[in-house]
């Protein structure tokens, strides 16, 4: 039985993915001879919409894929883990694609292709407008058109949780709509510098919160791979919420499980904070498995412990030095 008391529902990419394993990265111009290959489904969208449903969300996905054959692959585990597919409509474009290339530490460079996520725009989410209104949780990210991203945020009548992943150009109002903002520090610097162009950037995270809570962000999660996350939650606190340790095999993905099993915490009525904590816990599993949605845990999975010291006020030296690989990025 789901321990949710509202849908999630996510509008964003579906893609295939095109995993490749290596020994190591190539340097420019470099070529190597990878160590095997799959095809599995991903865009940051359907990973998101995985993972919240196998956490027990009840979990719809607003998206588009082409008319190929790749659309099997690319919508294969969404039905499989009881996400609503309802409103995944099939477009002439070829379905999105993404190219993983992983090495023996389990660290990756993705290469994506939109292709059919580009018609996730305005008039795509006009379409599926009832559904966004009715969630408790609207998951967004930076894979499909800005027009989409903004239609979907004023659409939505519950909370709107913003990956903004990548950082693509979106409307201030739309960042100012997420409850919470959720980026790793790479794009927590993006995003400031977008909100306020000539503003200095601060070198560290706490600084960095603190700066977009100041421009009128409701709260800003910030992840930070083996570190955990920082979590503001609207008030004047900043906790820093350590990772697992655990053994990386494949990171890619792991913040869409992260991101997921938020909305799914959200959407069961959980604080902020404590739907974080949980997170970083079901970030930490799926870096042990291969690829992104086939890592993702169910409620019957034993998610790792943390065995750091306890959360603490972010002041408390997040620059220290990371644990082994594990947590969301």
């Amino acid at each position: 039985m789901s321990r949710t008391t509202g849908t999630v529902v996510v509008v964003g990419s579906l893609n295939v993915d095109q995993v490749v394993t290596v020994e190591r990265h190539p340097s420019p111009g470099e070529t190597l001879v990878a160590t095997s290959m799959s095809l599995l489904p991903g865009g940051k969208g359907a990973n998101q919409a995985v993972a919240a449903a196998r956490r027990g969300a009840t979990t719809a996905m607003v998206g588009s894929v082409g008319r190929d054959g790749s659309v099997q692959v690319a919508t294969s585990l969404l039905a499989d883990s009881g996400v609503d597919v309802t409103h995944v409509r099939a477009v002439d474009a070829p379905t999105g694609l993404a190219t993983v290339t992983v090495d023996r530490s389990g660290e990756n460079t993705i290469v994506v292709v939109p292709g059919a996520n580009s018609a996730t725009d305005r008039e795509a989410l006009l379409a599926s407008a009832s559904v966004v209104a009715s969630a408790a949780v609207v998951v967004l990210q930076g894979e499909i058109p800005a027009d989409g991203i903004a239609a979907a945020a004023e659409l939505a009548s519950g909370r709107v949780l913003l990956n903004l992943a990548p950082v693509v150009p979106v409307d201030r109002e739309v960042v100012l709509a997420a409850d919470p903002l959720v980026v790793n520090e790479h794009e927590a610097a993006l995003v400031l510098a977008q909100l306020d162009p000539g503003a200095e950037v601060p070198a560290d995270e706490p600084a960095l919160v603190a700066a977009l809570r100041g421009l009128g962000v409701r709260s800003v999660v910030v992840t930070l791979g083996a570190r955990g996350a920082l979590v503001a939650d609207g008030t004047d606190d900043l906790v820093a919420v350590p990772s697992p340790r655990v053994t990386a095999v494949d990171s890619s993905g792991a913040g869409d499980a992260f991101v997921g099993a938020l909305a799914a915490g959200l959407a069961a009525g959980d604080s902020l904070l404590d739907a974080a904590r949980q997170a970083v816990r079901v970030g930490a599993f799926a870096v042990q498995g291969a690829g992104t949605q086939p890592s993702y845990p169910t409620l019957d999975d034993v998610l790792p412990s943390v065995d750091l010291p306890h959360e603490s006020a972010a002041q408390a030296d997040p620059a220290a030095p990371a644990a082994p690989a594990g947590g969301a990025s």
